[in-house]
């Protein structure tokens, strides 16, 4: 039975966050409904067994909460999430050795050939948006919290053509700011990165200057990196003049630039990351019509919206050789789709919530995965 046309995802994310009703009357988001926030039925209270996940570190912290949260409610299960990157996680799903991934970017045409290998049946693999947050671009420069800066002038930075904090490129865009002649470091993601794909892609489309594709992996020698986003963020935290990217949940004390948008400087919020989401459409090229699998808009003038936004997927089968498997995914993720489990994320993460219309989606959706 097919859940939901094209069109209709399209609409459900029309109302994707609850913190975008402030912003705009026209795309008022509904309350959740009971559906959306009920915790797992009584079936689901028979649960026990191991659940394994991998990928995207950015929902490190918001995995956290959701893997207490279902495990306070099932004692015999145990969930666990090995943070690899998006790139890892997707790899060890399509090997075979977990039954989901966390991924900050989606499955290329050639995983979505191995993923109708990986799970049972040939229908493949979908993604699921569960986390929705901005990507911070983060610096470590005394006595300095915000910066202003255009696409052209971070893409300068990462690609090594600026290398002082007083450059005018930088100083035009910050009068009254004090900014020293310390010189800029470079910090990226030595792994294989969703949270880099989505900032290169970002640069990419945004500026004019990049000269290189999107790409999880890092583009160039230039600078320092780091494993996942703990090391990136740590070597920005200790090393002056720093400058790097990274889930704004993770932004903690560290400066952050408010990104040139249309004839406004906007800093990252949950609510600006919304705004970007709401305003794109689906990908095309998705696996059918239960992939959904975003195309963000990252040259979106629209007021308010800050374009350097992730939106984090879970990756799994449409159908599972093992019924108890597949109780244990559909069990997990309607739970983090719930409005409990999104509240949760918000709480730990500062990710915006998906809205009620977009839950009840994805629990449509998981009610149809298949066990052989």
């Amino acid at each position: 039975m097919k859940i939901a046309t094209r069109t209709g995802a399209v609409a459900a994310a029309a109302v994707l966050s609850i913190a975008l009703a402030a912003c705009s009357a026209s795309n008022e988001d509904p309350t959740p409904s009971d559906t959306s926030s009920e915790t797992p039925t009584e079936d689901a209270m028979e649960l026990s067994g191991t659940l394994n996940g991998a990928g995207a570190s950015s929902q490190e912290s918001a995995m956290e909460a959701w893997r207490a949260g279902f495990q306070s409610t099932y004692a015999d299960v145990t969930v666990n999430y090995d943070p690899v990157g998006s790139g890892g996680g997707r790899t060890q799903f399509l090997d075979g050795a977990t039954s989901f991934a966390g991924s900050d970017s989606l499955m290329d045409a050639e995983e979505y050939e191995l993923a109708v290998a990986r799970c049972d049946g040939d229908s493949g693999a979908v993604h699921l948006p569960m986390y929705i947050s901005p990507i911070a671009v983060i610096f470590n420069l005394e006595g300095v919290d915000s910066i202003n800066m255009d696409a052209d002038t971070i893409a300068a930075i990462f690609n090594g053509e600026i290398t002082s904090w007083d450059d005018a490129a930088i100083a035009s865009q910050n009068e009254g700011v004090s900014l020293p002649s310390t010189a800029i470091t470079i910090v990226h993601r030595a792994d294989e990165s969703g949270t880099t794909k989505n900032f290169t892609d970002y640069l990419a489309k945004a500026s004019s200057n990049w000269g290189h594709d999107a790409s999880g992996d890092w583009a160039g020698a230039a600078g320092e990196s780091g494993n996942g986003t703990s090391a990136l963020v740590q070597i920005v935290q200790d090393t002056d003049g720093a400058i790097g990217y990274a889930d704004a949940s993770r932004a903690g004390d560290l400066g952050t630039v408010a990104l040139k948008v249309g004839e406004e400087y906007v800093p990252f919020s949950a609510e600006a990351a919304a705004a970007v989401v709401d305003a794109s459409p689906l990908a095309e090229g998705a696996n059918g019509e239960n992939d959904l699998a975003y195309e963000l808009d990252r040259t979106t003038t629209a007021s308010g919206a800050y374009p350097l936004v992730l939106v984090s997927y879970h990756i799994l089968c449409q159908q599972y050789d093992d019924e108890a498997e597949r109780d244990l995914v559909t069990s997990f993720l309607k739970y983090v789709a719930s409005a409990e489990g999104q509240e949760q994320a918000a709480s730990a993460a500062g990710s915006s919530p998906i809205s009620a219309g977009l839950s009840s989606q994805i629990t449509a959706i998981l009610d149809e995965i298949a066990a052989a």
